[in-house]
């Protein structure tokens, strides 16, 4: 491929990275803010160039050591659950921002312990940022065809890493606060992770179908090569144990390598992803290396007796056979794994360059005077510096120390010596007697050994030809049966742990050690009340630390965050005075600008702290943990009161719109009472009075009397006969009835009202069988109030239709009319007891207005229902009643309405 060309296609790429970066940034979208896959992909920067060029060259040389690297974190990783659950919060609570603030802050807050494990990750991390420049290079001159220029203007890796170290500069350096959220970044390094194992299983699939017939077909040529067999077992207990050692190594390097400390804790949105993450995650290591071994030994098979890199089989596989595009896809998925490993590296070593190193030994005091803003531009500018410095000299050791160094040694060399961290790392969480001088003696004694065992005999052969290299004294040390990664990893770990463990329970640790101590082991029970559990006695005034936090929040963001501590605690402005709760809140404030030690310097600028014995600091932890208890207990009871006192006000509120229905109703039976009794009274008055009226205008006068008696009378059977419904002493005589026949009977007394208004009705029989269990008499009473109201409110030469169909287990009767349609609001009203009284939209009927509640206290009786819908014509009544046995309906002796 011409280079030219390829190059321009990386500009392009490493521009689609800034388009994904600032388009997630700025849209803020759920699916990138709140995804637990966009999380769990980014925790594939696991994945370098170590696994995608590197993993080939040791199975192809050193057959299933190369497992081992991705076996350890696919057991450890559902321990996540538990271990980075507690990290994540004890890193929330304390807006921790780097994991040499996360060791260091346990251990008293040291400022010389966080420089330490910051510089322990700068020379474990820059030869892997190297390695992963030296992989673009090659990788780049191979596909291009070019040879390598020894001058750095005339090296397409050179562009292509300044371009790489401004991304990072740029979007990792967004927020002031080290502690908040990348989201641009973690974007794009989760598409990446996407593209990488996309390209890859491509390469896989084209290996194993398009060179090859398929596994067995690699498998069975690749077992007649001389050395197949004993690449591919554990070589006895001998080659168990370096397995196990390096699974290990590779356990503690997924929590402990910066890149994964950053995407793990301090990128976690939200701790439920991590449910995501421990099965997506070694989901995606199992797939990626799925295709290792059958490209590994493909490439043996294809390449025999030629001397090629096995590290690039995957590109020169596909060259071989003329597949430029598949080895073009394989560059630009190894660029991929390349190009997130060297921005999260890099973003996760400028905070701890520059809040571990820069400016708690250089800045503090300048600091104090320069304004918000000038502060906020020299944080930021010195961590753009660092970015684009820490990518620069990973470039130079590339240049002048990685010439002729494989991928895979490099990295294992990386793993070694950031694993010096782990006792530290996993004291600090599960330990409460570790203390500054057991971590600080463990670390250095560990970082020696490895730097005597595996860094200078790496790149000095002066060195391994030393006296000192081949003395009898180091001789003693050796292991026969380890690699020389093993061993080193298993004395320098040994000797780590011992001192750690030693010194810790032989030196007292101060009160602020085992105040963090506390707080970090049991996090769970702090969650909640971190700032109270925080012990800290002397003089302190709130104006003083206030004018600390000006000079890097300002003064508006400054009162928010006061505002925010007072209405927490319910505490008043009226004192300056300010506590322990005060001071931690404080400091987390400035933690994530210039790391936890500094805000700690600087606080105590302008405090004056009292010693605290040992004893007292246990005392007072002991009381706060009593406090939390009860202050647990408070809250559950407290709970309980409130859920009864909204239980109370709901009972409440229920028992006042009883009461105003029992008004209603009242209201409504003696209006309904009252316009017959009143036109009874007004007719017998005009009878009364006028001894010679004519007999016919006193016969009209007389049968308006009877017919007002028995609307009269009908209203107070209807009120009689509902309160026996609600009241439940009705019984249901539940009987196989023929429901078309009983419709029948409903409607025939009314036919002849129809004729007279000349309304048409019709029926619609869609039922197959007829035969249901119901009380006929009560659904006699029901066709015909509802027919009743049809009949009403239909207009002459209208029509009344009735239609009897099955829908899910039930019976459904529809009963139509053309007319008015209810008004939308007095819908859910029309089945409530004189609801037509009510209703001023309809013309006031004769009638009790008592028909349409009954009707539906018949049906709930029957398990059933009635609604009612507006159709564009007119109104539709839906009658439901369910298709039972004999076993689910009880007969009329032993149910009442009541109990339904």
């Amino acid at each position: 491929m011409n280079s030219y060309l390829l190059f321009a296609l990386v500009v392009i790429y490493l521009g689609l990275l800034f388009f994904v970066a600032y388009f997630a940034e700025k849209k803020r979208s759920s699916f990138w803010v709140n995804n637990p896959y966009v999380y769990a992909l980014s925790l594939a920067v696991y994945c370098s160039a170590w696994t995608y060029y590197g993993s080939i060259g040791v199975a192809a040389n050193q057959g299933l050591e190369y497992m081992a690297i991705y076996i350890g974190p696919i057991i450890i990783i559902p321990s996540w659950i538990y271990i980075n659950t507690k990290i994540i919060r004890i890193s929330r609570v304390n807006k921790i921002s780097s994991i040499a603030d996360f060791i260091s802050l346990r251990y008293g807050n040291s400022r010389s312990l966080s420089a330490l494990i910051a510089l322990v990750c700068m020379f474990a991390i820059i030869p892997y940022i190297s390695l992963q420049i030296k992989a673009i290079s090659e990788t780049f001159h191979l596909l291009t065809e070019t040879h390598n220029s020894s001058n750095i203007l005339y090296d397409s890796a050179t562009y292509v890493v300044i371009i790489i170290a401004l991304f990072s500069s740029y979007y990792g350096t967004k927020y002031v606060d080290a502690s908040e959220k990348r989201l641009g970044i973690i974007s794009a390094v989760a598409v990446e992770s996407f593209l990488k194992l996309i390209f890859f299983v491509i390469l896989g699939i084209f290996v194993v179908y398009g060179v090859f017939n398929g596994f067995e077909d690699i498998y069975k040529q690749a077992e007649k090569l001389p050395d197949f067999a004993s690449k591919n077992t554990f070589n006895g207990l001998e080659g168990g144990f370096n397995w196990f050692l390096m699974s290990m190594l590779s356990m503690s390097a997924i929590f402990l390598l910066p890149r994964q400390f950053h995407t793990a804790i301090i990128e976690n949105r939200k701790e439920k992803h991590i449910k995501t993450a421990i099965w997506l995650f070694p989901l995606y290591l199992l797939i990626f290396n799925f295709f290792v071994f059958p490209i590994a030994w493909g490439g043996k098979i294809l390449f025999f007796g030629q001397d090629v890199n096995p590290e690039l089989y995957s590109i020169l596989i596909p060259q071989k056979f003329g597949n430029t595009a598949i080895a073009a896809m394989v560059f630009f998925g190894g660029l991929s794994a390349c190009i997130s490993m060297i921005i999260i590296s890099s973003i996760s070593l400028s905070i701890m360059l520059s809040n571990n190193i820069i400016i708690p030994y250089g800045w503090l005091d300048k600091f104090k005077i320069n304004s918000d803003v000038d502060n906020t531009k020299i944080i930021v500018n010195i961590r753009k510096i660092s970015i684009f410095i820490l990518i620069i000299t990973g470039f130079i050791f590339y240049k002048y120390l990685m010439v002729g160094k494989s991928l895979f040694s490099i990295g294992l060399v990386s793993f070694v010596l950031i694993a010096q961290l782990a006792p530290s790392f996993f004291g600090a969480i599960f330990w409460r007697r570790g203390n500054y001088f057991g971590a600080v003696a463990g670390i250095v004694v560990g970082i020696i050994i490895c730097y005597l065992g595996l860094v200078l005999p790496s790149f000095s052969e002066r060195f391994q030809q030393s006296s000192f290299y081949n003395s009898n004294f180091l001789n003693f040390f050796n292991i026969p049966y380890l690699s020389p990664i093993a061993q080193i990893f298993f004395w320098s770990i040994l000797a780590n742990g011992l001192l750690f463990s030693l010194i810790s329970t032989n030196t007292a640790s101060n009160y602020r050690e085992r105040n963090y101590a506390e707080l970090y082991v049991d996090i769970n029970d702090y969650i909640q009340n971190h700032e109270n559990a925080y012990i800290w006695k002397g003089i302190a005034n709130v104006s003083d630390i206030q004018k600390i936090l000006v000079k890097f929040l300002g003064e508006k963001k400054t009162e928010q965050a006061l505002k925010i501590f007072n209405l927490k605690y319910k505490i008043t402005n009226d004192s300056d005075t300010a506590d322990s709760r005060f001071i931690k809140f404080s400091e987390n404030l400035l933690s994530g600008r210039i790391g936890t030690a500094s805000a700690k310097i600087l606080i105590e600028s302008v405090t004056k702290e009292d010693k605290i014995s040992l004893p007292e600091v246990l005392k007072i932890l002991e009381e706060s943990k009593e406090n939390i208890s009860i202050n647990k207990q408070l809250s559950e009871q407290s709970s309980q009161l409130l859920k009864l006192s909204d239980d109370l006000q709901n009972a409440n509120k229920n028992l006042i719109v009883k009461d105003k229905q029992k008004d209603d109703f009242l209201d409504s039976v003696a209006h309904e009472l009252r316009t017959p009794l009143t036109a009874i009274r007004a007719t017998s008055e005009i009878l009364l009075d006028d001894e010679e009226m004519p007999a016919e205008l006193k016969k009209d006068f007389l049968e308006n009397i009877i017919s007002e008696s028995d609307r009269l009378s009908e209203i107070i059977n209807d009120i009689l006969y509902l309160d026996k419904l609600e009241t439940g002493t009705i019984p249901l005589n539940i009987q196989e009835n023929n429901i078309i026949q009983t419709f029948h009977k409903s409607i025939k007394p009314l036919l002849h009202l129809f004729e007279q208004r000349s309304l048409h009705h019709s029926e619609v029989n869609l039922l197959e069988e007829k035969i249901f269990e119901y009380d006929e008499p009560r659904m006699i009473q029901v066709f015909q109030n509802i027919l009743g109201n049809a009949l009403k409110f239909t207009n002459e030469q209208g029509m009344i239709q009735t239609k009897f169909q099955h829908q899910e287990n039930q019976l459904k009767i529809s009963i139509f009319n053309t007319g008015k349609i209810i008004p939308t609001e007095d819908l859910e009203f029309i089945f409530e007891k004189f609801y037509q009284s009510k209703n001023q939209n309809l013309q006031k009927p004769a009638g009790s207005g008592l028909g349409l509640a009954i009707c539906k206290k018949i049906m709930i009786a029957h398990g059933g229902d009635i609604e009612v819908k507006n159709k564009e014509i007119g109104v539709t009544f839906e009658i439901f009643l369910p298709i039972t046995n004999n076993e689910s309906v009880q007969n009329a002796d032993d149910q009442n309405i009541k109990e339904i």
